[in-house]
């Protein structure tokens, strides 16, 4: 069973970046869809971005994130990245990520089988 290793998040502000990173322990990403999620205070879990694998590995991101974030995969690290530009205070959130063994990713929760914990971003205006 795959166990997933969130870090990366902090403090920044607006106009800010950052690359959260998600390590798999126990086992490898091969095969397996990745997902990242933000559930912001007072707010439901909303996925925001995913990459399949395999050689294919369509990517999928949320309106929202669309042209400022960019996900990506290193699977000789066991590790898929976000990378966050040009944040937003509406970006504030604790961001999670999700794995599924399948070659397709999806932005629905339900999705996924494993998770890890959060790491809390927060963007100051």
């Amino acid at each position: 069973e795959v166990q997933l290793q969130a870090s990366g998040g902090g403090l920044v502000q607006a106009g800010g970046s950052l690359r959260l990173s998600c390590a798999a322990s126990g086992g490898t990403f091969d095969g397996y869809a990745i997902g990242w999620f933000r559930e912001a205070p007072g707010k439901t879990r909303e996925g925001i971005s995913c990459i399949g694998s395999g050689g294919d590995a369509t990517t999928y991101y949320a309106e929202s994130v669309k042209g400022r974030f960019t996900i990506s995969s290193d699977y000789a690290k066991n590790t898929v990245y976000l990378q966050m530009n040009s944040l937003k205070p509406e970006d504030t959130a604790d961001y999670y990520c999700a794995a599924v063994l399948s070659p397709r990713c999806h932005l629905g929760r339900s999705w996924y089988d494993y998770w890890g914990q959060g790491t809390l971003v927060t963007v100051s205006s």
